[in-house]
């Protein structure tokens, strides 16, 4: 190293150094780590494994009192906006 820079100075530089390529070593590392998981992840999704839908989902029914019936008739005349 050059002859004016003293010992600390030199030592600085030195542990800076090698901070600077364990910093770089680590983030490679990390890098390389995520681009494998990204492509084990993207290799097995679990939705790809599941089917498709052939056709429109199966209607429901459900048997209503008449009580319930009427309520819901209400209703359905509390929020049409014709009935207004």
């Amino acid at each position: 190293m050059a002859q004016n820079i003293t010992i600390i100075q030199q030592i600085g530089l030195s542990v800076l150094a090698a901070a600077s390529v364990a910093w770089v070593v680590g983030l490679v590392r990390i890098m390389r780590r995520e681009r494998a998981d990204r492509a084990a992840w993207h290799s097995t999704r679990p939705l790809r494994a599941v089917g498709r839908q052939s056709g429109p989902p199966a209607r429901e029914a459900v048997a209503l009192t008449e009580a319930e019936q009427d309520a819901f008739a209400g209703l359905m005349r509390q929020l049409d906006p014709r009935s207004s």
